[in-house]
């Protein structure tokens, strides 16, 4: 198992995981998982990291059929800027692969945001730790589970 699947048992979260045949040369991950596991894309949520003007790693959960609004993130974050993160330093912080980062288990606690429209579903989908996995669990047990905030941070 993942990292992300032996916190959610050793918590006792309930939740639930899907597994789908991944596709390398898909050009969306997210929009994959989606697809093969017949879900409303937003629903199904990708991990992004970006990094404050001081260096600084942060987590935005966003919709896969979206982007991630940078301005939004750093307001939220009460930094000045963020931009996108070097994705070695997101699969060191994380000790995930890019494509399979999980907001959940990472190896360092690092400050996360999940975009609010998460709160309008029952359950939503992220990724479980590795491509072709996808955990699926209340948006109130994802972000207790990885101290995040909720803040309207992804764009259409």
């Amino acid at each position: 198992m993942t990292p992300a699947i032996d916190l959610l048992k050793k918590v006792r979260a309930v939740h639930t995981v899907h597994s789908y045949s991944h596709d390398p040369k898909a050009p969306s991950y997210g929009l994959e998982a989606a697809e093969k596991l017949g879900l409303e894309p937003a629903r199904v949520f990708k991990t992004l990291l970006a990094a404050s003007e001081k260096g600084e790693l942060l987590v935005a959960v966003v919709p896969v059929a979206g982007t991630l609004d940078l301005k939004a993130l750093a307001q939220a974050a009460g930094v000045k800027k963020a931009d996108m993160a070097d994705p070695a330093a997101a699969q060191r912080a994380t000790g995930y692969l890019l494509g399979g980062i999980s907001p959940l288990g990472q190896k360092k606690r690092l400050r996360t945001f999940i975009d609010a429209s998460a709160q309008a579903f029952p359950t939503v989908f992220v990724s479980a730790g590795r491509r072709g996995l996808e955990v699926e669990l209340a948006a109130d047990v994802l972000a207790q589970h990885c101290q995040a905030s909720f803040a309207a941070i992804g764009r259409e």
